[in-house]
């Protein structure tokens, strides 16, 4: 798969980067507020102009003049972005005009070996255009004067963009599918952010102490060996009764929750010293109803006291109190130390090839004829349940149907006990599975 230009979004605080980022990609990826700051990590989406097809990164605004950690860390993300950017777009505010964090940021930016375009936002009307003048100041080459809200010169910036970009590849280059999509999830505070890190080997998302400071749902690719993933940090999860109908939280919950959706696999991760808790069951619930593929990750195992048996215990009550999510492996960690996390990516690879793989029609019924020779189908009245056949539907997850003379018959416990046969016959651990009927009458069958 080719490797996409990345372009990053950068400047001070509250300069519209966020806005332009949306509306590039034609989603909320990034939460925009009218509050500086509310960007804190780097956040990646794909977005395309006239063929060619690029990878924008949002960034925290560059506060040079503060003392607050958390804005030291947003300035160390933005120069993270810098560095792997191809091109970089610089913005500033044309309401506010030139400022004294706009100067700084410039001299940052200068010292890099990478093209830099000069971005005037909030030019809404063509008559505002000349407030870009002041911007020369800067030395940093003309200034482009768009805005982002009303998508005003935004196609002249990026045909000059596309000016530093290789030429697009043709439909046949393009490789048709796309990486393995990891949404890592859990109650705030886990260790999602500092698991991702341990993933990549790199300081890709901001840690902290502080619950909360992961914002956005944050995707960063990545390869491992010939392999190509996408891995999704997420905001943590709180209780809902606990989170403000109008506050940023929700946007990052409901980021978060999209995560799952747009997901292969989810890493659903548990606190080893809280074990599995109310809220990790509403999670964990969301993630089966979904029909994602997941891996139970047990983080902050080097902190548990352990004696003959901890880990089988603790599997053991993982199990009970997560019991609809049997199908999913359970590894225990330490994103911190690195204990174990080399076999998360290793584990992603087999639960994604599961809930990705087809079984033949011909092989499929053997298996459901060989679980109905063990035990029969019920019957209810006098009335047997009669399966005729079974086809795979679909995948992710694997989709059965089942064709019957009466979906009445079919009981959950039956259908329970085809699901158990089905995972010893075939590969499913890592992934749900869905059974569905189909009633096919007698004499449609005796007549084919």
């Amino acid at each position: 798969m080719a490797v996409k230009p990345i372009i990053a979004v950068v400047g001070r605080p509250n300069v519209g980067k966020s806005t332009f980022f949306n509306k590039m990609v034609g989603a909320r990826v990034s939460i925009v507020e009218d509050t500086p700051g509310v960007t804190r990590d780097r956040v990646y989406a794909d977005a395309s102009w006239q063929n060619y097809d690029f990878t924008l990164v949002d960034t925290g605004g560059i506060d040079p003049y503060s003392d607050d950690p958390l804005l030291r860390q947003m300035r160390r993300q933005a120069e993270i972005a810098i560095e792997t950017a191809d091109v970089i777009l610089f913005f500033v505010d044309g309401r506010d005009g030139l400022t004294g964090p706009d100067y700084e940021v410039a001299d940052l930016l200068r010292r890099t070996k990478r093209p830099v375009m000069l971005v005037v936002n909030k030019i809404d009307t063509p008559m505002r255009e000349l407030d870009k003048a002041e911007f020369y100041a800067l030395g940093m080459g003309e200034p482009y004067a768009i805005s982002s809200v009303n998508l005003l010169g935004i196609g002249d910036l990026l045909e000059e963009m596309c000016r530093y970009l290789p030429d697009p590849l043709s439909p046949e280059e393009k490789e048709e599918e796309g990486p393995v999509k990891i949404a890592v999830v859990g109650r705030p505070n886990v260790g999602k952010s500092s698991l991702v890190n341990r993933i990549l080997n790199e300081e890709r998302v901001m840690v902290s102490d502080i619950a909360g400071t992961t914002r956005d749902a944050i995707d960063t690719r990545f390869v491992d060996g010939e392999d190509e993933f996408i891995i999704i940090d997420t905001a943590g999860i709180r209780k809902k009764s606990k989170i403000e109908d109008a506050s940023l939280e929700r946007y990052s919950v409901i980021r978060s929750l999209t995560a799952i959706r747009r997901c292969d696999v989810a890493l659903m991760l548990i606190d080893a010293a809280d074990g599995v808790t109310e809220q990790d069951a509403r999670i964990a619930g969301y993630i089966h109803e979904e029909g994602k593929a997941c891996i139970i990750v047990v983080n902050k195992w080097d902190l548990v006291d352990k004696e003959t048996g901890t880990m089988e215990k603790f599997t053991r009550q993982v199990r009970n109190d997560l019991k609809f999510l049997d199908y999913a492996p359970i590894l225990y960690i330490s994103a911190k130390t690195g204990q174990r996390a080399n076999r998360v990516v290793d584990e992603v690879r087999r639960v994604h090839k599961n809930a990705s793989g087809r079984i033949t029609t011909g092989v499929l019924n053997d298996a459901l004829h060989d679980a109905m020779s063990v035990t029969p189908p019920p019957a209810e009245n006098g009335r047997r349940l009669r399966i005729y056949y079974a086809t795979q539907q679909s995948v992710n997850p694997p989709t059965f149907i089942l064709f019957v003379n009466d979906k009445d018959l079919l009981h959950f416990s039956y259908e329970r006990y085809l699901e158990n046969h089905f995972r010893k016959t075939f590969e499913l651990a890592g992934t749900p599975i869905r059974i569905w009927t189909r009633e096919k009458k007698e004499k449609e069958e005796l007549g084919k």
